[in-house]
């Protein structure tokens, strides 16, 4: 017999709730999108058009009211509702996903996974850049050796945006958690924790360029890791030339691999998981290369065929962790690891101070 698919509420109804958590959540095995919570008139109008059995909440509370209903709670409201409203759910006892950042302070990420451990509930935080078709294809091959031992890890997530939008996530108000620092920082900070392990020293470079900007828009962080590999990441909105995605350099080959996943674009199209055969496939003509001594941009190395990026991944993996049958995909410890990092950058571009972990 098929289980009977846990039931999901989901807070916020924006770009990351819309675009991201709705459609996977909808796409995956064993989960229902019971209820989303907007007070925006128009985004419920889209929630209803889009999954026309959703029930609709105008708040959380409304949601919390009704906790027995539910089996999950995903926040995907704006940074600073994130610890306030995660705390509220565990306090309901409704296991949580929330969107990175889980918190603005590492102190405050820890403190609601223990309370998470306190109530026996799951909490994990969505880092769906972990299952990215580039990093997928990167992690096989560190595994399978074929850069040797690596040395350097170039990690870029650019944009050309010279115009701010406004919004939240651009407010100079610290509350707001804004800025590129813990935005795009958050995944790449979070990636090369994951490839490459804890972190002893953060340098960065944090600034304001376009005209009307309230927050950092033009951002660079220096890792070094206890394993001795330095990872450079740069998150921008000011470049009008995008550079590699990644460049990874180690003792046997490199690695170059130039543009974006393909899943965020197609969600924002309105394709959706399961409704397409080759979801996360990305062309030929896009695959990254290997091989040592000669630029690829003037044909040195050899085409790696990009594995699949798999978002789906993530709430596959939430179910599993709810029903016990797996683990938590990212856990919020793994997130507050990467909290120290972002919290040290911060402090290294402040003061112009290499921080020591």
């Amino acid at each position: 017999m098929t289980a009977t698919p846990l039931r999901v509420g989901l807070i916020g109804y924006g770009l990351a709730g819309s675009v991201f958590h709705a459609p996977l959540i909808a796409a995956t095995e064993g989960l229902a999108l019971d209820t989303v919570v907007t007070s925006n008139p128009e985004r419920q109008q889209q929630a209803r058009a889009e999954f026309p059995d959703v029930t609709l909440a105008a708040t959380a509370e409304e949601l919390f009211d009704r906790a027995d209903a539910l089996d999950l709670v995903v926040v995907a409201s704006p940074n600073k509702t994130h610890v306030p409203l995660a705390t509220a759910a565990l306090k309901a006892g409704l296991p949580v996903v929330v969107d990175k950042p889980v918190a603005g302070t590492a102190a405050e990420a820890r403190t609601l996974a223990a309370l998470a451990e306190e109530r026996g509930l799951l909490l994990s935080v969505f880092q769906n850049r972990r299952w990215d078709n580039d990093f997928l294809t990167l992690r096989r091959l560190l595994a399978d050796g074929e850069l040797g031992d690596a040395w350097r890890f170039e990690s870029r997530f650019e944009r050309w945006r010279p115009q701010p939008k406004g919004g939240w996530r651009e407010s100079g108000d610290p509350a707001e958690i804004g800025g590129l620092l813990y935005d795009l920082g958050s995944h790449v900070v979070d990636q090369a924790l994951v490839l490459f392990g804890p972190v002893t020293e953060v340098y960065a470079e944090t600034d304001v360029r376009r005209p009307g900007a309230e927050t950092d828009d033009d951002t660079f962080i220096a890792l070094t890791h206890a394993s001795g590999v330095r990872s450079h990441l740069y998150v921008s909105a000011t470049a009008a030339q995008l550079g590699p995605r990644f460049r990874v350099l180690g003792s046997r080959a490199g690695y170059v691999k130039y543009g974006l996943d393909p899943q965020e674009a197609a969600l924002r199209e309105g394709s959706r998981p399961g409704t397409v055969a080759d979801w996360g496939a990305e062309d030929e003509s896009l695959w990254g290369r290997i091989g040592s001594g000669e630029s690829p941009l003037t044909g040195g190395g050899t085409p790696v065929p990009t594995l699949p990026g798999d978002y789906p991944a993530y709430y596959a993996a939430v179910a599993d962790a709810l029903r016990g049958t797996g683990p938590n995909p990212v856990t919020a410890l793994e997130a507050a690891a990467a909290l120290d990092v972002l919290e040290a950058a911060r402090r290294s571009a402040r003061d112009k101070v290499t921080v020591t972990l």
